[in-house]
């Protein structure tokens, strides 16, 4: 988007807000969840100079009591160099909107300490009027809020891009990660780089152990697989370099928290393939040499904490959080897999998440999805039909969608 594209934006935004504060409405182009968060601020006032502190102690201990501690400490370099190179803020919270925190490149740094967009600074619109990390604590989905589209004069020159940060064991949302700089830095990968940046605290979460059906955090990561769209296996925070047979293995593994004997795993890994079991033992040896040792023998078990991106987006859809699973969801299983049990596990997460948005055709959602199934059209026609006589600002998009898919 061009410099004056920029500016008429930050124009229409700025009369829309205006328009709210002085008459109480505002014209139609303003986001339904916008102009809800609005309301909701009307209480805060636009008087406010920065968002209320709290109590730095209390803080510090819902920090050190996190497990985006540890997270954050693993992946601190890749966000600093993120805040560094595209000069944003970039923000961690807890479940109430509450900074824990924060860094920042050297401009934005001192705009965020003026407002307070520091470590124990209050977020939620109820304190500091409408923002990104409040609509995406709020709405559990990834959220943007451009300029006046803040209700806060304090910070309408600014945008804000933020993304929840769930646990990928248990599915509970932690906070959201916040990405923030001057309105007219504002860029189409503002929302996507929220998305991975979330996904790489989540890649780095501590795991959680079962003990008598109570979930214990321990500070030991695990394995932390992810297969959706690009594979990518971790030990303790650091990357495995696995072949691709080694990853289905380990995949199966995972899925198979019991274990797996060894005619077991060779037919959910090669099928009727003429394979020696010699083969597959010694994948089986690579991978206990890659983990440590911590892969047991008859049955084949894994001994440590394992979380994946799969059982993620079905825990997801299991709550029915539709808009959080199609954000999880970076893709097919393993592409091109030819293991059958991996080939029918990809088939039917994807049918699950299709047919969770048939069910439920999330605007925002379906036009995410429609990123990853650009031709599926049943799914665009049926939002566009849910959809029909309003002026939702998803609506332009999944038309283009479905005339490029139709065409």
């Amino acid at each position: 988007m061009g410099v004056g594209e920029l500016e008429d934006r930050r124009r229409e935004a700025v009369r829309a807000w205006t328009s709210f504060v002085e008459h109480g409405d505002a014209p139609g182009a303003v986001r339904p969840e916008i102009l809800r968060s609005w309301g909701r601020s009307t209480a805060v006032g636009t008087d406010v100079t920065e968002a209320p502190l709290a109590d730095e102690g209390e803080t510090a201990g819902r920090w050190r009591d996190s497990p985006l501690q540890v997270a954050v400490e693993r992946v601190e370099a890749e966000l600093r160099r993120t805040a560094e190179d595209g000069d944003l803020v970039v923000a961690v919270t807890d479940p109430d909107t509450r900074i824990l925190w924060t860094y920042g490149g050297r401009m934005m740094r001192r705009k965020a300490e003026s407002v307070n967009f520091v470590a124990g600074g209050r977020w939620d619109d109820r304190s500091v009027g409408t923002n990104a990390l409040d609509l995406a604590n709020r709405l559990g989905a990834p959220a943007m809020v451009f300029s006046a589209e803040h209700y806060a004069p304090i910070v309408h020159n600014w945008v804000c891009w933020a993304a929840p940060v769930h646990d990928p064991v248990t599915g509970a949302q932690l906070g959201v990660i916040d990405l923030s700089t001057t309105w007219d830095r504002t860029h189409p990968i503002g929302l996507a780089t929220a998305r991975v940046m979330a996904r790489l605290i989540e890649t780095a979460m501590p795991r959680s152990r079962t003990h008598g059906g109570l979930l214990e955090e321990t500070r030991d990561p695990g394995l932390v697989m992810t297969l959706l769209g690009t594979a990518e296996t971790r030990l303790d925070g650091q990357r495995l370099l696995l072949n691709r047979r080694q990853t289905e293995i380990l995949a199966l593994l995972a899925m198979h928290p019991e274990g797996l004997s060894l005619e077991q795993l060779h037919a959910l890994v090669y099928g009727d393939q003429a394979v020696t079991f010699s083969t597959l033992k010694a994948e089986v040896s690579h991978l206990r040499a890659a983990l440590g040792g911590q892969l047991s023998s008859r049955p084949y078990r894994l001994l440590m904490p394992v979380a994946t991106d799969v059982e993620h987006v079905l825990s997801l859809l299991r709550r029915g959080e539709v808009a959080a699973a199609v954000d999880a969801y970076r893709g097919d299983l393993l592409p091109g897999t030819n293991s059958p049990a991996l080939h029918e596990l990809a088939e039917y997460v994807a049918v699950a998440l299709r047919e969770a948005l048939l069910a439920d055709p999330q605007p925002d959602a379906v036009v995410r999805y429609g990123e990853l199934a650009p031709y599926d059209v049943e799914v665009l026609e049926t939002c566009l039909a849910r959809l029909e006589g309003t002026a939702h600002p998803a609506v332009p998009l999944l038309k283009g969608r479905l005339a490029v898919a139709r065409s």
